[in-house]
């Protein structure tokens, strides 16, 4: 149960505050309904409560796990003939992409934009490619915002600060938590 003006996360859509909670009556059954307002966009959704497990709403994560996976983007888990960059290949991939933003995990999310940060030094993305890139790093950035009240562009540095470019030997420095 979510309370009154908490950040929770919206698989693939990001960060939103409860503005509302209330209850509506079809025939016999009355449900309560969250009123989800959107912090980076101008959207309103209703959920209702019995269904926000099913959607995949969630708490922002705690620091800890925030600061373990933004460490994971330090170190590339597939090799670049792992993730096989042809045309075909990236419509299997970006299968796979997309059912993991649906999930709302922020480890599947950082999986993605670490995946096609590594990639982007062995070729130039793609449309897509870029776009998700784009949306990855913007669902990282509004959480790690959220969880540390931090602006976004603040958010913005601390997230790119994780990623080191794989070809270096050297860790980038970065902020710490």
């Amino acid at each position: 149960m979510f309370l009154l003006e908490q950040k929770v996360v919206y698989p693939g859509h990001g960060v939103a505050i409860v503005a509302r909670i209330f209850e509506k009556t079809f025939g016999q059954s009355m449900t309560v309904f969250y009123e989800l307002q959107f912090l980076n966009k101008d959207m309103t959704v209703m959920v209702a409560m019995d269904r926000t497990e099913e959607v995949g709403i969630r708490p922002i994560s705690p620091l800890k796990h925030i600061h373990e996976i933004l460490e994971s983007l330090l170190i590339p888990t597939k090799s670049i003939e792992q993730l096989e960059m042809t045309a075909s290949n990236w419509n299997r991939r970006n299968k796979e992409y997309q059912n993991k933003l649906r999930t709302g995990s922020l480890k599947d999310i950082s999986e993605i934009y670490r995946d096609l940060k590594y990639i982007g030094q062995y070729k130039e993305l793609s449309f897509g490619e870029k776009n998700l890139l784009t949306r990855t790093e913007a669902l990282l950035v509004e959480e790690v915002a959220a969880a540390q009240n931090l602006e976004t562009e603040k958010a913005i540095e601390k997230v790119r600060s994780f990623f080191m470019p794989f070809t270096q030997q050297k860790p980038v420095q970065h902020i710490s938590l």
